[in-house]
């Protein structure tokens, strides 16, 4: 202890130090901190004293112990001998302050949800004489007989306290429960149930036992009352008139609580332990004689005296079995208050709104309404300073310094009743100064009961004034003499009756004594009879002993069986597991192995057909290259031979050059127009014509997107198409293309003649699957023009002139000219079709040495090879 608010741990020898290699002293604050030699007295009047103040004054109150197992909590609640806890104080002292106005027994009954009706004194009386008659079979020996010895000097007389502050114009009555919670579940201890002590209370698996002889106690369940309140449904409320009886229900229900003997404590506690102490008062009326029989005005308070059961590590208690099960839901329990607390901590310093988990624990859902703001709480913190429980200690003391930081508001209190007080007081004089006056007047003294009495004054004849003002007044004192003599005859009257009925008495009680003195023979035979019973008693005694020992012995074998089919379980379950994952593992490898067979498969048939066409593309390469060789080698032969001619004869005149081989043509390409690339005619050498336009076949009611490059001429001759619903665009965009059905690509090129010819590329735009736009060509249509005072151009293909290869040239540069501008004009997915729409126009045009490249051109295009590829071919056959 550093202060009477600080405390210092510090770490013990051997334990691992920090990052520094220093061991680190932890300091914590506390609103008081109780040294070694604290006396349960000053405990007391610093933690519980206020606590019954508050009870007495109508306020709720939470009062539990935490800590590590063996820390002292359950000794700081009960005590011992001579050293009286927190519990038996707090009963002594309720009891002092209220004892002199606690009401009749059975006045105030509980209405089993949570509250406290009010019974009248008819009611009462016949409940008590009721549970009096029922009181006469035997039963085990009452504390008022025979106080319980470790209870018996828990607290000296010097050391009794009691509150000054009491409202004496109330009526009080007190009534305990005690429950715990075991196992997360809520048990009753004050319940009556046959208990058989020889079997056990649960089997393995928290099953209860079900026989004959032994009925479990039934778990109970938490309810909320009108008022918002937790509490737990058919739990049994005793009301009690002293300390004594209170210890004695306190006892009976520390009996059946479960505590076990661990490595860390020989008597653990394995449950949570609630004794709530609840005080009903209900004023009283005007007069201040009797309760006032209203239940709105019964006020109800309660004090919840908690025994947390100790958190623990199992490694070091060595838990198996039952004791394990119980230490880990111990520790949940007590980790589901700390995280109720931070979560409570945390919504007041941050502002936050989030739920706190009550209801994950029985315990915090019990005391949900205390940490909500309807009653006091505090919480005692017991510290072990042993070295084995410095880490646990660490972890306890952080979350108690924490749950400071949590700020409960207070409930505003509310008058009970506007009477006039100091009516007991009143009431208590006015019967005082009664019995004084029947006793000088010689009447019965007792005056217990003011409604006879009040009768038997009435009854009498009043007394007329007596005042006497004249010597010669002879009418004042026959008056008198005649209202004494009345009152005189009344008396002797009543005296009459009064002997009458005394004798009556007597009568009554010599038939009583002669029907006791025939009870009493009989209860003797009865005495003899049950000495013959204690016998046999005995001798059964002695047999339960022997089955006991008999049944102790059996208990063992089955404990031993039942740890070996446990054993036998768990192996057959990790078994089980085990060829359950085997199982999954080898499907897994089965899958693996039929997706690597197939992916090698598609591998196996793309490498096919990836060699396929290689071979293929080679053997072409090598045919060309076999048909150029073979070309040239019959070029060389023919130069030879025309040299050879040249020079064999003096007179031989000019020979024509060789001519290269034609391939053979068709008869349909005759009618088919060489076409060559060139650049387009200058408008100069074009003749002026009248401007004159006509309606395109393509003009309908569809839009049109209509691609115009910016290198085309305006001829003004007739063939002009116009598109009235069309966009015209230099280069066509998606924007263009989304809002139309129909696109026209206008291309112009010089003609076999030499002149100007226009060619309108149709298709149709279609949406693709990725959101784009697509074009699908459809139709060519040729828009040519003719000068008539132009000389013709053409030649006939096969001829052996110079000019037929050049126009053959021009076609095949034409062709690729043609398909280089669809493919710079950005319409590379509809190329394929363009091209092989064409291809069998301009095929025969071709001399037989380009005709294998222009083939190898279309397959790259049908092959779908990218745009540079195809760009890089049409160059390579232009070249």
């Amino acid at each position: 202890m550093i202060s009477s608010s600080t405390i210092q741990l510090h770490a013990p020898d051997g334990l691992k130090a920090n990052r520094n290699g220093e061991y680190k002293e932890m300091q914590y604050s506390f609103k008081k901190v109780f040294g070694i030699k604290t006396t349960q007295t000053e405990l007391f009047e610093d933690v519980a004293k206020p606590l019954i103040e508050d009870l007495i004054h109508c306020k709720n109150g939470l009062l539990f112990t935490y800590g590590v197992t063996g820390s002292g909590k359950t000794y700081t609640m009960t005590g011992s001998p001579g050293e009286g806890g927190l519990l038996p104080r707090s009963l002594d002292m309720l009891f002092n302050s209220i004892g002199p106005f606690q009401a009749k027994r059975y006045v105030f009954k509980p209405d089993d949800k949570n509250g406290i009706e009010i019974q009248n004194q008819v009611d009462a009386l016949l409940e008590r004489q009721k549970r009096d008659s029922q009181a006469s079979v035997p039963k085990t020996p009452s504390s008022r007989q025979k106080a319980d010895p470790e209870f018996a000097d828990m607290i000296n007389p010097d050391e009794a306290c009691k509150s000054e502050s009491v409202d004496e114009d109330c009526c009080y009555s007190v009534f305990v429960s005690y429950i715990e919670i075991y196992n997360n579940y809520v048990y009753d201890l004050l319940e009556d149930a046959p208990f058989d002590p020889i079997r056990p209370k649960w089997l393995d698996g928290n099953t209860p036992v079900r026989n004959k002889d032994f009925i479990p106690p039934q778990s109970k369940i938490l309810r909320e009352d009108q008022n918002h309140n937790m509490y737990v449904a058919g739990c049994t409320e005793l009301e009690v008139k002293s300390k004594e009886e209170a210890f004695e229900v306190f006892w009976k229900g520390q009996k059946k609580r479960r505590i076990a003997n661990t490595q860390l404590n020989r008597e653990s506690s394995r449950s949570h332990s609630v004794f709530t102490v609840k005080l009903a008062q209900a004023p009283l009326d005007a007069d201040g004689d009797y309760i006032l029989q209203d239940k709105s005005q019964v006020n109800v308070s309660q004090l919840c005296l908690v025994d947390l059961a100790g958190s623990e590590r199992t490694n070091r208690t060595r838990a198996e079995g039952s004791r394990l099960r119980e230490a880990g839901n111990i520790n949940q329990s007590l980790m589901t208050l700390r995280t109720c607390m931070e979560v409570l901590r945390e919504n007041q310093m941050f502002g936050t709104n989030r739920m706190v988990p009550y209801r994950d624990s029985k315990v915090t859902h019990l005391f949900k309404n205390y940490f909500d703001g309807e009653g006091k709480v505090r919480m005692i913190v017991c510290v072990n300073p042993k070295a084995e429980d410095y880490e646990e200690t660490l972890l306890v003391m952080r979350f108690a310094e924490m749950t400071q930081e949590v700020e409960v508001a207070r409930p505003v209190d509310r008058p009970i009743y506007g009477l006039v007080p100091g009516r007991r007081q009143r009431n208590q004089a006015f019967k005082d100064e009664l019995s004084r006056r029947l006793e000088e007047r010689g009447g019965p003294v007792n005056g217990e009961d003011p409604v006879l009495l009040n009768q038997l004054i009435e009854s009498l004849p009043p007394l007329p004034p007596c005042e006497l003002s004249d010597p010669s007044d002879d009418q004042t004192l026959p008056r008198m003499i005649e209202v004494l003599e009345r009152r005189h005859r009344i008396r002797q009257m009543i005296t009459e009756q009064f002997n009458q009925t005394a004798n009556a008495m007597k009568s009554m009680l010599q038939q009583f004594d002669s029907q006791i003195h025939s009870k009493e023979t009989v209860l003797f035979d009865q005495r003899s009879k049950l000495g013959e019973k204690d016998k046999v008693i005995i001798n059964q005694k002695t047999e339960i002993e022997r089955l006991e020992k008999k049944s102790k012995t059996l208990e063992y074998k089955i404990d031993i069986l039942q740890k070996t089919t446990e054993m036998y379980e768990q192996d057959k379950r990790s078994l089980q597991q085990e060829l359950e994952s085997r199982e999954q593992r080898l499907q897994k490898e089965l899958a693996e192995r039929r997706r690597m067979e197939q992916r090698m498969q598609g591998m196996v048939t793309d490498t096919k057909m990836k060699w396929e066409k290689e071979c293929e593309r080679r053997v072409n390469a090598k045919q060309l290259e076999m048909q150029n060789k073979l070309w040239v080698k019959d070029e060389k032969l023919k130069q030879l031979k025309a040299i050879v001619t040249e020079n064999g004869g003096p007179g031989s005149g000019p020979t024509e050059p060789p001519v290269k081989p034609d391939r053979p043509s068709r008869e349909r390409d005759r009618h088919v127009a060489q076409k060559r690339s060139a650049s387009p005619t200058p408008l100069s050498t074009v003749p002026p014509v009248r401007p004159m336009h006509r309606r395109s076949r393509s003009a309908g009611g569809e839009k049109w997107v209509d691609h115009k490059p910016p290198t085309n001429l305006d001829l003004d001759t007739v063939l002009q198409p116009i598109l009235p619903n069309a966009i015209k665009v230099s280069t066509p965009n998606e924007k263009a293309l989304s809002k139309c059905h129909k696109y026209v690509l206008r291309h112009q090129e010089l003609a076999s003649d030499g002149e100007i010819e226009t060619k309108l590329i149709k298709g149709n735009v279609f949406k693709t699957r990725g959101g784009g736009q697509a074009v699908q060509f459809t139709d060519i249509e040729t828009l040519k023009q003719e000068c008539p005072t132009a000389p013709s151009r053409k030649r006939r293909s096969g001829s052996g002139e110079g000019p037929t290869d050049f126009n053959e040239n021009r076609v095949c540069l034409f062709s690729l000219k043609f398909l280089y501008i669809l493919l710079h004009n950005h319409i590379f997915h509809n190329t394929c079709t363009i091209f092989s729409f064409i291809f069998p126009i301009i095929y025969n045009f071709f001399p037989f040495r380009l005709q294998w490249q222009t083939q190898v051109l279309l397959k790259a295009i049908r092959s779908k090879q990218n745009k540079a590829q195809i760009l890089r071919l049409c160059c390579l056959s232009k070249s």
